[in-house]
This record gives structure tokens, C-alpha cells and sequence, in this order.
């Protein structure tokens, strides 16, 4: 048999009817796809459709399957066995569809059930997005296998309409059903590109000391700042930077500074200075430092009691971190700063500052205690 043959033979018969491939998917509840399919030799017509499409070109079964006309019609016998074997196939493709059939309607029943009580029953934050969303494919699996099977895929497909229509509609459902995914998804993003765009500036020039701070005491100058100038409306999140000296003199033996400076979604700021005094300015820099009012610091962000140095003064918050005084009690002050919100840094300060410099147990990461008991909250 020559498929190739019969497909040009259907063709012709096609274009003596003046029809389009459209127009005569609709006669045979096919696709266009599948009549396309017919004329390309691809695929043959199923036996069952033979003796239709014979009708209705006004040719016999024999002259379809060999692909041209003969002289001879086909006598009423012959006709009358390629409709029982018409009928015969459709019967054997029942019997062997009936029970996948019944198979896939309970399958579709119990993912819309189980979609159900997960969507409905369950509260928000309960609900494991993951397994919803491997349920929701499993029934659009299902459903299509379904219509396969029952053999409406097929006409669905040759409606152009409904197919958009089913579209629309599974694009709005999918929407709907994951409408806090599909929100997350998009802010996740941004945030990462904000991440990857905004660098970290950091800088370890103490002669620019100033530039960096916010006093309240007038050494920090509001307005447009020279080194940050579109920043300053941030001014540290409001922290009280006045442990910090007022300003660096030639007294002052700085043995270390560092200023970063990170902006990926909220400004983030990390700082140390580190100065060796004489004796003398030791005892009046303790002293001014030992008379500021400090606050409560122990369990902010998993801080300990400090044991590490002796702590001469600390301006902490719950959400905003810490600004703080340390001393090793031999002439050396350690001034240190962690200014940030969200109950966490998306800044790697351990990059950045010596663990040292630190308040002991501090920790401000996603996986830190504090972060996860405060976003509980």
C-alpha cells in the first residue's frame, strides 16, 4: 500500500469538493492537523472513518486505499464488510477504552478534591506551595488524558475558539490559584537584580572620618553629603553614632578603620575604628564613654553578655543593630557599628570585620534564632 499515493488521492478529492482542510476537519470531527496529516501520507485514516469519507466523496473503500479511481464500483458485499470491520474496530476500541476511561474520570475527581482541601480547608501558611502545584499538573495531566481517551481532545483542538477560550481560562486559573507565587517570584527577582546591581563601597580612609557620620552633636552636617549625596536621607536609620569620637585628632593613634556601605533594597552600614590612646586621653575617653545612658543590648540579634572586652558603652535596637564602645582595659578603644533592619544583613560582614571587633554572639543572618523567632512575630 502506498500511503503517499492515497494521501494525493484524498487531496484531490478534497479540491474537487472546493474545501478547505478546516472546512472538512469539521465534516469528520477532526483537526485540520489530522486531515493535513491524511494528505501528507503521515498517518491513514482510522478504519472506522473509511466508509464515511468514501460517502461523502462518492468513492469506494478500494479506491481510497489504493489511491486512485477504478472503472468498477464496489458491489454491495464489499461494502457491507468494511462496515462490519468499521463497526467491529469501533466495538474493540471501546471495550479496550471503557475501563481507562473510568480510570481517568476518578483520577480527575480525586486531584480536584485533593486541590479542594488543600486550597480551601487549610489555612495560607500551611499549605506546602509545592505539593499544590505538583497536584494542579497532575490534573491537568489527567484531564487531558481524559479527553484523549474519550476522544474530545481531538474536536477541542479543531475548534479554534474554545481552544483559546481553554487558554484564557487555565491562564486565569493559574493565576488565581497562585497569585502569592507569582507576587513572590517577581519581588524575589527584583530584589536579587538590585542585589547584583548594587555594589559594596567600602573604605578605610580615616582623613574622610566625618563624611561617614551621623552626630547628633553637629559634626555631621545634614543635607547634600559629598560622599553619599543621595543618601543622607537615610541618615543611619536614626542610630546615635555619639560613642564614636566627635572627630579624629592628632592625639589619636588609629591602629585600624573601615567604613562599608551596602544598599541592595534597604541601606545597610558596617563599621570599626580602632585607636590606641595615651594614657591620659585613655582615662577621659573611658570616662566620657562610661557616662553615656546606654541601653539594653543582651539578646539583640543572639548578642551575649560581652566577655570578649570590657563593653564601655552601647546604643542598641531591636531592629535597627548597634552602635558600641569596647576596650581591651590597656589603652586601646574599639569603636564598632552594625546599622541595618529587617532583623537581618544581607551584607557578609564577617568579610568585613574581624569577629573580635564584634559583640560576642552576634548574629544577624537568616539563620540565626533571632531572625526567625522575630519574623514568627
Amino acid at each position: 500500500m502506498d500511503q503517499q499515493k492515497t494521501g494525493r488521492f484524498l487531496k484531490e478529492l478534497r479540491h474537487e469538493k472546493k474545501m478547505t482542510q478546516e472546512q472538512l476537519a469539521q465534516v469528520f470531527n477532526v483537526s485540520s492537523r489530522t486531515i493535513s496529516r491524511w494528505e501528507n501520507g503521515t498517518n491513514l485514516p482510522d478504519i472506522s472513518l473509511l466508509v464515511e469519507i468514501a460517502d461523502f466523496y462518492d468513492v469506494d473503500v478500494r479506491e481510497i486505499i489504493e489511491g486512485e479511481k477504478k472503472s468498477e464500483m464496489m458491489d454491495k458485499e464489499v461494502r457491507e464488510v468494511a462496515t462490519k470491520m468499521a463497526d467491529y474496530a469501533n466495538e474493540e476500541k471501546g471495550k479496550l477504552l471503557k475501563s481507562v476511561q473510568i480510570i481517568s474520570f476518578i483520577g480527575v475527581l480525586v486531584l480536584l478534591i485533593s486541590i479542594g482541601i488543600q486550597t480551601f480547608n487549610i489555612e495560607a501558611n500551611q499549605i506546602n506551595k509545592g505539593v499544590l502545584a505538583v497536584t494542579f499538573i497532575a490534573l491537568v495531566i489527567m484531564a487531558i488524558v481524559t479527553l484523549y481517551v474519550t476522544g474530545l481532545l481531538e474536536k477541542i483542538a479543531g475548534n479554534k475558539k474554545l481552544v483559546r477560550g481553554i487558554k484564557i481560562v487555565t491562564i486565569v486559573g493559574l493565576a488565581a490559584a497562585f497569585w502569592r507565587v507569582i507576587v513572590m517570584t517577581v519581588i524575589v527577582g527584583f530584589v536579587l537584580v538590585s542585589m547584583e546591581l548594587s555594589p559594596i563601597e567600602e573604605y578605610d580612609d580615616v582623613s574622610r572620618y566625618n563624611e561617614f557620620m551621623n552626630f547628633s552633636n553637629g559634626a555631621y552636617e545634614k543635607g547634600v553629603d559629598t560622599l553619599w549625596p543621595k543618601r543622607t536621607k537615610w541618615t543611619k536609620w536614626g542610630m546615635d553614632e555619639t560613642i564614636w569620637p566627635a572627630k579624629i585628632t592628632d592625639s589619636m593613634d588609629v591602629a585600624d578603620f573601615k567604613m562599608v556601605y551596602y544598599d541592595p533594597w534597604d541601606a545597610q552600614y558596617l563599621g570599626y575604628l580602632v585607636v590606641d590612646y595615651s594614657a591620659d586621653a585613655y582615662s577621659e575617653e573611658v570616662e566620657r564613654l562610661k557616662e553615656y545612658e546606654s541601653t539594653e543590648y543582651i539578646g539583640y540579634y543572639c548578642v551575649e553578655e560581652e566577655k570578649t572586652y570590657e563593653l564601655l558603652a552601647v546604643n542598641a535596637d531591636p531592629y535597627q543593630g548597634f552602635v558600641y564602645a569596647l576596650t581591651d582595659g590597656k589603652g586601646r578603644i574599639i569603636y564598632g557599628e552594625q546599622i541595618f533592619c529587617n532583623y537581618f544583613m544581607d551584607l557578609d560582614y564577617t568579610k568585613y570585620i574581624p569577629d573580635e571587633y564584634l559583640l560576642d554572639g552576634f548574629d544577624a543572618t537568616r539563620d540565626s534564632d533571632y531572625f526567625k523567632k522575630m519574623s514568627e512575630n
